[in-house]
């Protein structure tokens, strides 16, 4: 579906991810972004932070007021299906999160039956996979979670049924749907509700206060961190193919320990500080792994998606917006 000169709506609209997104958008041609978020979890900062842009509405709404959606979406070509209660939320108001994570989704699925032709991506996640994470993860690969905790393993399961639901209005209804499965998404706008991103922020934080920066367990846990205007691209390119269907993995496709993050965000601020371990005491936790390896062959093959920034660039790029008087958009 092209973008120049289309509207679209973004659930979730006052998100790191949404903030990334909606930029290029108007970057690529949209003729109107819709900003559309309860702010239950969203920043009320992000909502207005494009102001002074015509293109760009917000909306305050819930996707779990199916009517109001309704009228967000009038006019609408696409819907990046953004809303969505992460592990650490989910895990302190499981009702809330999976409500907003399979209602949410049905609605926002009946909103696109209703205004078709209406194409949806859906931000899944890399926790679909549970724990079955040996050797190159892609999208093949199915759902194990007898031995993650149970935040994560209800998170990722939430994501698997929004992706399915996805599948089923497209056989059952003809809606145009894709999933597309984030690793660790960092960025500007970086939040405190993500399990993994949390490191980087956290060590960030830490330094800027002149403090030791806290490694729970050894630090040999690793993740596959990717940055938030990489995870926009993919957005972009995905609702952009017509046809493309099913799920793909957005990663950066490298296994990055909690040591080398640590590595990285010590030597973006020159400091000597040795970091302090401590005790791994945290019952919210995704899928401790000393690997990771996501495949992103089918994104490349199929929408012709790559990441570009990697994980240390990234990282200047955060110090900077931190660092910055009045924060803003990236552009």
């Amino acid at each position: 579906m092209p973008i120049i000169g289309r509207k679209f709506l973004i659930t979730g609209g006052a998100s790191l991810i949404a903030s990334h997104l909606t930029r290029a958008l108007i970057a690529g041609g949209a003729s109107e972004v819709v900003l559309y978020d309860n702010l239950s979890l969203g920043s009320a900062a992000l909502l207005g932070a494009f102001g002074s842009d015509a293109r760009v509405r917000s909306i305050r709404g819930d996707v779990l007021r199916l009517p109001h959606l309704l009228d967000a979406t009038t006019d609408a070509t696409g819907i990046f299906a953004l809303a969505g209660y992460l592990t650490l939320p989910f895990a302190e108001n499981p009702a809330a999160g999976a409500d907003v994570n399979v209602m949410g989704m049905i609605n926002t699925l009946e909103a696109a039956r209703l205004s078709s032709p209406c194409r949806v991506v859906f931000a899944s996640s890399v926790a679909v996979y549970g724990s079955d994470v040996e050797g190159v993860v892609d999208e093949s690969r199915g759902f194990r979670a007898g031995d993650i905790s149970a935040a994560a393993a209800a998170y990722g399961a939430s994501k698997l049924l929004g992706e399915s639901l996805g599948r089923l209005y497209a056989q059952r209804y003809g809606v145009e749907c894709c999933a597309l499965r984030f690793s660790t998404v960092y960025g500007e706008h970086q939040h405190a509700r993500g399990v993994n991103a949390l490191y980087i922020l956290e060590a960030m934080q830490a330094l800027g206060a002149g403090r030791p920066i806290v490694v729970r367990g050894s630090g040999d846990e690793a993740h596959d961190y990717v940055y938030a205007g990489d995870v926009a691209r993919a957005c972009v390119r995905a609702m952009d193919a017509a046809g493309a269907a099913g799920a793909f993995n957005v990663a950066s496709g490298r296994s990055t320990s909690v040591n080398e993050v640590v590595a990285m965000v010590l030597d973006e601020y020159g400091a000597r500080l040795e970091p302090e371990h401590v005790a791994d005491t945290r019952t919210v936790r995704s899928t401790a792994h000393h690997e990771l390896h996501i495949s992103t062959a089918r994104a490349k093959e199929i929408l012709g998606w790559e990441p570009a920034v990697p994980l240390r660039e990234g990282i200047s790029r955060l110090r900077r917006w931190l660092d910055a008087p009045e924060r803003s958009i990236p552009s």
